[in-house]
């Protein structure tokens, strides 16, 4: 069994679901930067989301990840179908899922369809922003870490 002290300095897996290359550098230096213990995944669209959480084809041999920061606006399925997927299925909907967001309707537009992520953060647009946004998915991530069970 462990202690909250050893949940807070494991090592997390985050998924990363983010069609644009550049901000999937961005997302992975920041976190680098902020020397967060981390590993990060990213994929760059719906299906390879699904593929990596349910371990299959190429993400077989993957972790599932201990939390998912996910853009709505996905080439194939889209970011919301994912988010229904796994809000769907049990043992999926215990990861905590974060939806990026590039205004504040970004949320109003998942909420409509009847599904609730588990927090909504608004992407950066500049570069210098990152570093702000990083400690917001940090801070998040020691809240649900510290959430009493």
């Amino acid at each position: 069994m462990t202690t909250e002290d050893e949940q807070v300095n494991e090592p997390i897996d985050i998924l990363l679901v983010e069609p644009n290359p550049g901000d999937s550098r961005l997302f992975e230096e920041k976190f680098t930067d902020a020397k967060l213990l981390n590993t990060i995944h990213t994929v760059s669209d719906g299906e390879a989301a699904l593929d990596f959480v349910h371990q299959r084809n190429d993400h077989a041999d993957k972790p599932r990840p201990d939390i998912i920061l996910l853009e709505p606006q996905l080439p194939g399925k889209s970011g919301i179908d994912v988010l229904s997927e796994l809000k769907n299925e049990p043992v999926l909907d215990e990861i905590p899922v974060v939806v990026l967001t590039s205004s504040d309707a970004g949320e109003k537009v998942v909420q409509s369809h009847g599904l609730e992520a588990d927090t909504y953060i608004q992407k950066p647009v500049e570069p210098e922003d990152f570093v702000e946004f990083v400690q917001s998915i940090e801070d998040f991530w020691f809240a649900i870490v510290q959430k009493p069970a």
